[in-house]
């Protein structure tokens, strides 16, 4: 039986943790040889997971994994990225763009600094990457881009506002997260004709993960990390001339393809 993502090339970055890591482990389980990058290259007593750590549980299941340091808001890195990723194992058939840093507080007294970061990292990063991966997708005519975004970058409803909204300090986050769905829609039209799919997916609700225990952002109404590692795999194999263009929450998304109750 042949895997869904057997002789492709996955290119998942923030791999060695949490969403990132999951859905790199589940790429490989299907077949791709994964690349993952982070900043976190060996264990460190600062942070839960790194890249070796991730590497090591693909290959110990029998996938191929390489591991890449890189700082993604650099776009130096970002182009050795590419480079080191086509180089070892070939250009990436598809790009998750998952690595993401966040800064939590209210806007009139948010930081330029901060800002900044997390705009270069969930903004301008992922278009990089992905303007890095087109050539080799469109020379192949086939390619998949998923944007990891978030219910944060919606519309919020109001006046009344919401105790969330008006004191969680979420409104840098939420900008960059609307942004880069808009991103992932805008690559989706253009690409069409290529044969290239672009989606973005979010959580319907926060996942226990590192980072979001870290920001105290996970304590009980929860979901399953597994329900977006299940909806990667679909936005990463589906057929791109028809689910591209989308921006889902894993609940309704996978209940729309029968795989959730």
């Amino acid at each position: 039986m042949v895997a869904a993502c057997d002789g492709k090339v996955a290119l998942v970055t923030g791999g060695s943790r949490g969403l990132g890591k999951s859905i790199a482990i589940r790429l490989a389980a299907e077949g791709a040889a994964v690349a993952i990058a982070a900043r976190t290259l060996d264990p460190d007593p600062k942070y839960v997971g790194s890249l070796r750590e991730t590497c090591e549980e693909i290959t110990a299941a029998g996938g191929q994994a390489l591991a890449v340091q890189a700082d993604l808001t650099n776009p130096e890195d970002r182009e050795r990225l590419m480079a080191e990723v086509t180089g070892q194992l070939g250009a990436p058939d598809i790009v998750v763009n998952n690595a993401a840093v966040t800064f939590l507080r209210p806007l009139d007294e948010f930081p330029d600094k901060r800002a900044r970061i997390m705009i270069e990292m969930h903004v301008l990063a992922p278009l990089h990457i992905t303007q890095l991966a087109i050539p080799a997708m469109r020379e192949r005519k086939r390619g998949w881009v998923l944007m990891l975004t978030s219910l944060a970058g919606e519309r919020i409803e109001g006046p009344p506002f919401s105790d969330f909204d008006r004191a969680a300090g979420f409104g840098v986050y939420g900008t960059c997260k609307a942004a880069l769905s808009r991103l992932a829609q805008s690559f989706a039209a253009e690409l069409y004709a290529d044969g290239i799919a672009v989606n973005a997916a979010a959580t319907t609700k926060p996942v226990a993960t590192p980072g979001a225990g870290t920001l105290e952002l996970a304590k009980e109404d929860t979901e399953d990390i597994g329900y977006i590692t299940e909806t990667a795999l679909l936005l990463c194999t589906g057929d791109p001339a028809v689910l591209t263009g989308r921006v889902v929450e894993t609940q309704p998304f996978l209940r729309e393809f029968g795989r959730l109750q």
